[in-house]
């Protein structure tokens, strides 16, 4: 059997927090960016981007940037819109979220661009 790793992560320290699953792994190339996105658009959910102060990422909600893209199919659009909502919040975290609307809920969501807190 493997030995467990343990990932130092703290609330003291924000930048050490762990979000989701791929939290865990080394950053996402823009190609992975773009499968997920992909499966967002395959599954049929809504994408939408959502940002927030490292500081405030566990005990507030997340902004939303402008409103979820219904219908919208082009990951090449949906990345362009995490970009710039990186881009306006360069200190925030950024993550994309898939929303299913036929179970009201999340399919899927996951941080796309980690803010330096201040």
């Amino acid at each position: 059997m493997s030995e467990m790793q343990d990932y130092q992560s703290s609330l003291s320290d924000p930048g050490s927090r762990k979000f989701e699953t791929f939290s865990y792994l080394p950053a996402m190339e823009k190609d992975e960016i773009r499968k997920q996105l992909q499966y967002i658009v395959q599954q049929g959910w809504n994408p939408a981007i959502e940002h927030t102060e490292p500081e405030h990422a566990f005990d507030h909600y997340w902004y939303m940037w402008k409103l979820p893209m219904f219908g919208e199919t082009d990951v090449e659009r949906i990345l362009g819109e995490a970009e710039a909502c990186h881009k306006a919040h360069p200190t925030h975290h950024v993550r994309i979220v898939g929303y299913d609307n036929y179970r009201q809920t999340k399919g899927l969501e996951f941080v796309v661009f980690r803010g330096k807190p201040v």
